[in-house]
């Protein structure tokens, strides 16, 4: 299925900066509220549903044999026409 990047931000920002963006996305989805993400002049609204599907995945790209880029992600899925999220297994931990 072919992928339409609707907003994309990247920059370096120091760790309370992005712990405060992230705790803006997770005030918004206690509230049921949608989330609203801008920069410059673009920005994208989008409205998760109660029971989204959230991956996490923590990733190093590069090469096997020399350092490389690592990274954790955060995604929240839904399908567009309303139905929720299709479970997965096993109970996410954060330490």
């Amino acid at each position: 299925m072919p992928e339409e990047v609707l907003f994309k931000s990247e920059s370096d920002q120091n760790r309370e900066d992005i712990a405060s963006y992230l705790r803006s996305v997770a005030d918004k989805l206690e509230q049921g509220d949608a989330v609203t993400l801008k920069s410059g002049s673009e920005s994208v609204t989008m409205e998760p549903p109660s029971r989204p599907t959230f991956e996490v995945k923590a990733e190093r790209e590069g090469p096997t044999d020399g350092p490389g880029e690592l990274s954790i992600e955060f995604e929240l899925e839904w399908d567009e026409n309303g139905n929720e999220g299709d479970g997965g297994n096993g109970q996410l931990e954060i330490e």
